[in-house]
This record gives C-alpha cells, sequence and structure tokens, in this order.
C-alpha cells in the first residue's frame, strides 16, 4: 500500500510529476524484500540545500538505506529523491515483538524545484555515512540579459 505524499510536494503538471513518483517507487520496489512485518507507514528524512558559487548541493539524511534503495532523478525543472528504509522485521526472518519504535520506516520522496539556471545532466550524488548528497552544477543565467543583435545589410 502507497502512503500518500504531502500536499506541499504537489507541483504544477501534477498528474506527470506524481507519474514520475510512483514510477520511481515502482522501480524501487522490484528489488525490495517482501513488505511482511513492517510499518506501512512513511519517512520524511531531512534535507538541506546549500548554494556555492559554482553547486546547488541537496543533503539529505538517509541513515540505513542502502544505495539501491533510492533514486534520484530531474523531472520536470524539479530533483526528485524517492527511497525506501527497510524495516527491522523486513530485513530479517526471526520473529520480531517491538514494544517501542521512534524511527521511521517506509518509502520516502522529497522534491526540490530549482529557480534558477542548473545543469542537470551534469549533477552527480554521492551515498555515505547516512548521507546522500546530491550536487547540481550552476550554469550562467542568460534570461533577462541584454544581447545585442548584430544587424547586417545586404549588398546591392
Amino acid at each position: 500500500m502507497m502512503c500518500p505524499l504531502p500536499t506541499m510536494w504537489v507541483l504544477p503538471d501534477t498528474d506527470d510529476f506524481a507519474t514520475d513518483v510512483q514510477r520511481l517507487f515502482d522501480d524501487l520496489d522490484r528489488g525490495a524484500p517482501p513488505r511482511g512485518g513492517t510499518t506501512a507507514g512513511g519517512v520524511i528524512p531531512a534535507l538541506d540545500v546549500i548554494e556555492t558559487a559554482t553547486t546547488i548541493d541537496i543533503v539529505i539524511d538517509v541513515p540505513g538505506v542502502a544505495a539501491t534503495a533510492v533514486r534520484a532523478v530531474f523531472s520536470h525543472g524539479v530533483l526528485i529523491i524517492a527511497g525506501n528504509k527497510c524495516g527491522p522485521a523486513a530485513c530479517g526472518t526471526d520473529e520480531r515483538h517491538f514494544h517501542h519504535v521512534e524511527r521511521g520506516y517506509g518509502r520516502f520522496a522529497r522534491v526540490v524545484r530549482f529557480s534558477e539556471a542548473v545543469d542537470a545532466s551534469r549533477a552527480r550524488a554521492t551515498l555515505a555515512d547516512g548521507v546522500l548528497r546530491v550536487s547540481v552544477p550552476r550554469i550562467d543565467e542568460r534570461r533577462g540579459l541584454d544581447i545585442v543583435v548584430p544587424i547586417d545589410t545586404p549588398r546591392a
């Protein structure tokens, strides 16, 4: 059962966006262990957006999430980071009874819309020590700049 996304993630082109997120979850589900015994809830990992002179870095806390269980995709001018944090019951075969659970498990999706020009084709992501970092190179914004167009005169 898919957890609904919070309404704050609904963006223009909602149909395409929802399809993209569902496709990411379907892709992740193909390689996931069975969900028996896990909670069906979702997770909202903490996210920072850091701007430097040359990049925009998105840093997201994903402790316990394998690189194969997370995807980062640009679609329609936004970066979608989706994944699945496996609960401990799904990772083992022995029967367990939890008395107290504070750590979140399940699917997650975070979205970052870029308001400036970036080169999505050169974006790179690394996952180390429970932190996913997506680095997106900035490019010079050309909209709004005056560009002089030379005017030629035909030769007679």
